[in-house]
């Protein structure tokens, strides 16, 4: 399909082919929460510990004898009934992440492309490049643009004026094409992709395999 591509400016620079194979799929959430699902359970640190009985500094003794009192029978301070005591069942230190075929998360990724395109949420600029690296210029060029929340997505390499120009806009993130992922094209409302992106996207998708499958 034929597709418009604009300058930062908002003036007209042509037009770019994008795949039906990437940008044309039936958007499906199940497989689009699968992956979010994935990328989320491995940004978790993980590091959530708790003190259980054995970790918790108490006196062992037993704490009054077995029998005569009339109280129920008890030992260790450091059992979790007791103020003071280690927690039972508590979380402990251990990593999240969990399998997802490569597959899948491919299939992700174009659907959630598929999906910003069909609700008219993607823009392709010719070429993501700031004269200088001044916040003020880019927001209202932004402005222009009517983007107040956006995933900007460049070639393999970033201009720097405008990756530190873009660093303090709220609601604004800018990526390389390597760490494009489904994660933060969903969390923002626009999909702002350069000339640059979309070809490596091409190059990244058209083994025949991904053609095919869905």
């Amino acid at each position: 399909m034929e597709f418009n591509v604009k300058t930062l400016e908002g003036k007209d620079a042509g037009k770019v082919s994008l795949s039906d194979a990437i940008f044309g799929l039936e958007p499906r959430e199940d497989i689009l929460a699968r992956v979010i699902r994935w990328q989320l359970a491995k940004k978790q640190q993980g590091t959530h510990q708790a003190k259980g009985r054995a970790d918790v500094w108490r006196t062992g003794a037993k704490m009054y004898k077995q029998k005569g009192t009339g109280r129920a029978r008890h030992h260790s301070a450091r059992a979790p009934q007791f103020r003071g005591g280690g927690k039972a069942h508590g979380p402990v230190a251990r990593s999240h992440e969990h399998d997802l075929p490569k597959k899948v998360r491919a299939l992700g990724l174009r659907l959630a492309l598929s999906a910003k395109l069909k609700s008219d949420d993607v823009i392709i600029i010719d070429n993501l490049v700031a004269a200088e690296a001044k916040t003020k210029a880019l927001a209202s060029t932004f402005a222009t643009l009517g983007l107040t929340n956006a995933l900007f997505i460049g070639g393999a390499e970033l201009d720097g004026n405008f990756k530190l120009a873009a660093k303090n806009i709220p609601n604004i993130d800018v990526l390389p094409i390597q760490g494009i992922n489904v994660y933060d094209i969903v969390r923002r409302g626009k999909l702002v992709l350069s000339k640059a992106a979309v070809e490596a996207l091409e190059e990244r998708f058209k083994c025949p395999i991904f053609a095919t499958m869905m």
